[in-house]
């Protein structure tokens, strides 16, 4: 059975404006999100344009700024600054991946962690992990989401995550393992990778290598949840190879999986954000 990420973001969406609606009448205005886009990567245009889009469905307002490859750090830092001071912008986001030249730790730690919609702050994160607020990054939280909606219960099961980057890997495995689940986590390099994948009753998949986890990799009937995007030749692939959803019980396809409840997360940590900043 397919885990239909496009058609649970529409029904969040839907229940999220609702929401919206009742904050614009009672305060005048929706929360605001400005995206920090640096360079001319074609894939992270698409993925800012999605995520303004997202915003305006549900009745938020957003912004794109638009900076060139060879933006200086220090010019994108002082943006950032004024943005963290601009009362008006409830959420701030730095499109990843940044230009080489740039530090992406300092400049994903410069945004003010109670705008920090992707939940990537050392002190949002620390946060998340110590269970004393904070927004979870978008990614995870989406994943969560999903299970949730087809009310898939993590409580007792092996989960297994490979891959271990901030974004999803880690921060996923930690949200498991507070549901109750027993978590492994690996990544690429892990010896007998395919001991811990197949012993696994829900796979998380992170790595960004196309078909890493292969159908003999699987057990039958887990949950594989499948984060990967791989483009090659105008195409999108993930990281889990078409054929395992034949075995498995729940699978999520690229694209139409995970994407869309990572951009519905987001809206959600925008939300909580603006009602943290406004006492709502």
């Amino acid at each position: 059975m397919l885990l239909d990420g496009k058609n649970s973001a529409k029904e969040y969406e839907d229940s999220l404006r609702l929401k919206i609606d009742q904050i614009k009448e009672r305060s005048g205005r929706t929360p605001h999100l400005t995206v920090i886009l640096v360079g001319n990567n074609e894939a992270s245009k698409t993925y800012v344009s999605s995520k303004k889009k997202a915003c305006l469905r549900v009745g938020m307002t957003a912004d794109i700024r638009y900076l060139e490859e060879d933006t200086k750090e220090e010019d994108l830092i002082s943006l950032i600054e004024s943005l963290n001071r601009n009362d008006e912008i409830d959420g701030i986001l730095v499109q990843l991946p940044l230009p080489k030249h740039i530090n992406e730790s300092l400049v994903v730690n410069t945004v003010d962690p109670l705008k920090d919609v992707d939940g990537l702050t050392i002190l949002n994160a620390g946060k998340v992990f110590t269970k004393t607020g904070g927004v979870a990054p978008a990614t995870p939280k989406g994943i969560m989401m999903l299970l949730e909606k087809y009310n898939i219960n993590v409580c007792g099961m092996h989960a297994v995550v490979v891959g271990r980057s901030n974004l999803v890997g880690l921060p996923i495995a930690k949200l498991l393992n507070d549901a109750d689940a027993t978590v492994t986590l690996c990544h690429r390099q892990t010896r007998h990778l395919s001991t811990f994948t197949k012993s696994a009753d829900l796979l998380v998949v992170a790595v960004g290598k196309k078909d890493m986890i292969t159908k003999d990799m699987v057990k039958p009937g887990a949950i594989v949840i499948d984060v990967g995007i791989n483009r090659m030749g105008g195409k999108l692939y993930g990281d889990v190879s078409s054929e395992v959803s034949s075995i498995a019980s729940y699978f999520t396809p690229v694209p139409g999986g995970v994407g869309p409840m990572t951009i519905n997360a987001l809206l959600h940590n925008l939300l909580e954000l603006y009602e943290v900043r406004h006492d709502c």
